[in-house]
């Protein structure tokens, strides 16, 4: 990992950017730029192929660079690196980190009904482990990382030097520091289970794609939205599992609708108007904490910017 800071913005191009997502694409950029030489990187995140929409990566970079948000390099496309991911894939399974998986989302709701196991709202069961010990006649349709058998076999040392890493897994829970949530622990084994690499449809999975792309840009610092918190352990997992290096994280806060729930496309958020750009990231730095702006229409994008950048190297910025 190079010493340097680089940082990223990685949407999905299921539709155009909204408020919720501009939020964590300023936050992303201010950061490599309250960083002396700080570099911040656009990446296209369109892997999961039946969600995606025609144009919508093009149009997510053109929103961006209406909010004087532009890539310090090439933009990356997830859809041109499929090579890389079954590389990785096939690095797991060499290592017996990786097995193939047989079971239908109705197999595997079966298996929890079974075992008297209901599914909270918004909450996914782990996966029960039917295919951990093979698949008998059954054919195979995914592969999923061992993460039960991998964090049995994690054996850090239980001292201060441990605790200072990236993360360390202590009586079954994985522990990380968040540059601003704090302190975070999870039970990947108990309430993820052995997530999916490889779909059933054929698509690497995001948890695969986001680790082998931040480690091939050389990404030291993450910075996304606060509901991509609960998927930072495993990238974890598979981070240490193919011996790569681990950025910091830190996850911004979220903007709701009128119901409560997050803004997002699946929820029909709208796309962003863009047509006073100033005024939708003044929106977006008030939901981070930083000053709004005291006259929003008479000033200028470079110098709204700045100011942003200022406020947050105080807030929000930590030595590297």
């Amino acid at each position: 990992m190079t010493a340097a800071y680089v940082g990223r913005f990685a949407p999905s191009p299921t539709g155009a950017l909204h408020a919720g997502s501009l939020v964590a694409a300023l936050a992303s950029w201010l950061d490599a730029r309250a960083h002396p030489g700080g570099r911040w990187l656009v990446r296209i995140e369109d892997v999961d192929r039946p969600r995606c929409q025609p144009g919508a990566g093009q149009r997510i970079l053109a929103q961006l660079a209406a909010c004087g948000l532009q890539s310090d390099g090439p933009v990356v496309w997830q859809a041109q690196r499929g090579a890389l991911y079954q590389q990785a894939l096939e690095q797991l399974v060499a290592r017996g980190l990786a097995y193939p998986c047989a079971c239908t989302r109705k197999d595997i709701a079966q298996a929890h009904a079974a075992a008297g196991r209901t599914r909270a709202r918004h909450v996914e069961l782990p996966y029960p482990g039917t295919c951990r010990q093979g698949l008998g006649t059954r054919p195979v349709r995914a592969w999923r990382f061992a993460t039960t058998d991998y964090m049995q076999n994690w054996l850090p040392a239980p001292d201060e030097q441990a605790q200072a890493a990236p993360f360390f897994i202590a009586k079954g829970l994985l522990h990380w520091q968040d540059r601003r949530l704090g302190a975070q622990q999870q039970d990947v084994a108990g309430t993820v289970g052995d997530f999916v690499l490889l779909r059933a449809d054929g698509c690497y999975a995001y948890q695969l794609a986001v680790v082998v792309d931040d480690a091939a840009q050389q990404v030291t610092h993450v910075v996304r939205g606060e509901d991509l918190a609960d998927n930072t352990p495993r990238q974890m997992l598979l981070q240490s599992a193919m011996g790569l290096p681990t950025p910091r994280y830190l996850h911004t806060p979220l903007v709701c609708g009128a119901d409560g729930e997050k803004l997002s496309k699946q929820h029909g958020a709208a796309p962003l108007q863009l047509d006073h750009p100033v005024q939708a990231l003044d929106d977006a730095a008030a939901v981070l904490g930083l000053p709004r702006l005291v006259q929003v229409h008479n000033t200028a994008l470079g110098d709204a910017l700045a100011l942003w950048v200022k406020a947050w190297d105080g807030l929000y910025n930590q030595p590297l």
